[in-house]
């Protein structure tokens, strides 16, 4: 953030109404100097308080929204150079390239690939984001026509890819109020380009053979009236790729230029026909570091170790990821299938959970809040423990659910069967199960 705290405080409204959350105008004032709070959730605060704080509060790389509705992607607005300082908000959008040189077959097959290549992990589904529809024809009419099958095809947001003005303006307006980003403006037609974006409800893509051209003219587009910009520096290699990416990001972040705080995107369509190559420069631009990559085509084969690598990638290091306290059911259990206990940790939940789906044994699975911390640091944290889980035993409900008396826990935790039968009262019965989880089928078919 541009200001300090304190003079922060002296914009605000100085009425410690509590409202925002804060018990005084000064620690509202810290909160939003640490980037710990928004400022709409002060009431009071004037027009000409606001204007000042927002923007020295916008972040130094813009957030981009592409697309509407459910589907739409959220790009930049990054606040750090490493993911150690804080954490990565925005995940990399992998797009899909379409042109309207290809047959109807060949366009609807790779729609298909983007709509429905799909994978869960951790309770997400980890899918492409986006479709590049480019005009390689000239055609203006024959583009049109290929962004409105477009439209009609996927709920993902667009990228309108034209070197033509008069095909560009054609598929910008053919996708008008849908959120589509236009690619590109370059520095001989930026004021058209920064119009027709304007006129459409669009973001840009500023593009030139380097980041000094880009930077140049990237202020024009502001003047125009759109804000919304993403830069591409003209890279069609590795290595220029990977300068590119990181110089742009470490101007906007360390030397605060306004000219380049906007995020990136990277064609690695164009910079190889192996599709495994391709794939490897994809994920350098996802780690270092492209907001947009696109891809020439979304295959499951291709895409499963790109979308963990992201994933990896954009998870919060300091926040571990957690499954909501209570009974999950696993092949529809009834009153005689067997009770395992376990933690929150959203790893531990889906792996447990896996092998009992493969067990095809109906189970109750009861998931105890512990802070999202596994089986055994929270047992060393003392919170998986006897005096803990007992209690949430008796209040999850689960006794009402079942006709007998057996709760199984951790072979990990096997040293608290005892005090947790303690705990429980004499009308349990604690056992044992594995201690990983590749045995649980095993296990309960063998109960």
């Amino acid at each position: 953030m541009g200001l300090t705290g304190i003079q922060i405080f002296k914009l605000l409204p100085k009425t410690n109404c509590k409202e925002c959350g804060s018990p005084t105008c000064l620690a509202f004032a810290m909160a939003l100097a640490g980037g710990k709070a928004e400022l709409d959730k002060c009431p009071y605060v004037s027009d000409e308080a606001k204007a000042t704080l927002s923007e020295a509060s916008a972040p130094p790389i813009r957030g981009v929204v592409i697309g509407t509705g459910d589907k739409a992607k959220k790009v930049g607005e990054e606040l750090v150079f490493y993911r150690h300082e804080k954490t990565f908000l925005n995940p990399t959008a992998i797009a899909c390239l379409v042109t309207d040189a290809m047959d109807d077959a060949e366009v609807d097959a790779k729609i298909d690939n983007l709509n429905n290549v799909q994978f869960e992990r951790v309770g997400l589904t980890l899918e492409a984001d986006l479709l590049a529809v480019r005009c390689v024809s000239g055609d203006a009419g024959k583009f049109e026509a290929l962004v409105k099958k477009a439209l009609g095809a996927t709920e993902k947001g667009l990228i309108i890819m034209a070197d033509d003005f008069a095909a560009l303006e054609a598929g910008a307006k053919a996708a008008s109020g849908k959120g589509a980003l236009l690619y590109a403006a370059t520095a001989d037609n930026c004021d058209q380009v920064a119009a027709l974006a304007k006129e459409t409800g669009a973001s840009v893509v500023a593009k030139g053979a380097s980041i000094e051209e880009v930077a140049d003219f990237t202020g024009k587009i502001v003047s125009g009236g759109v804000k919304d910009i993403v830069i591409d520096a003209g890279a069609r290699d590795i290595k220029s790729m990977f300068y590119n990416d990181n110089q742009i990001r470490r101007a906007a972040l360390k030397a605060k230029n306004r000219d380049l705080g906007f995020p990136t995107i990277d064609l690695v369509c164009d910079m190889t026909d192996d599709p495994y190559k391709e794939a490897m420069l994809a994920s350098l631009a996802i780690a270092k570091y492209g907001a947009i990559v696109v891809m020439s085509d979304i295959d499951k084969e291709r895409m499963l170790p790109l979308f963990v690598q992201r994933l990896n990638i954009y998870t919060d290091p300091q926040r571990p990821m957690v499954m909501d306290e209570g009974i999950y059911e696993i092949n529809k259990p009834g009153p005689d299938s067997p009770v395992i206990i376990t933690t929150n940790f959203a790893l531990t939940y889906f792996i447990v959970a896996a092998e009992i789906e493969a067990s095809r044994v109906p189970t109750w699975l009861l998931i105890m809040d512990v802070e999202g911390m596994s089986v055994l640091t929270a047992w060393s944290a003392g919170k998986f423990v006897a005096d803990a889980m007992a209690p949430f035993v008796v209040k999850s409900g689960i006794r009402d659910k079942i006709n007998h008396n057996k709760i199984i826990i951790p072979g990990y935790v096997a040293q608290i069967s005892g005090e947790f039968q303690e705990e429980l009262g004499s009308d349990w019965e604690v056992v044992i199960g594995t201690r990983e989880a590749s045995d649980i089928p095993a296990f309960l078919k063998a109960l």
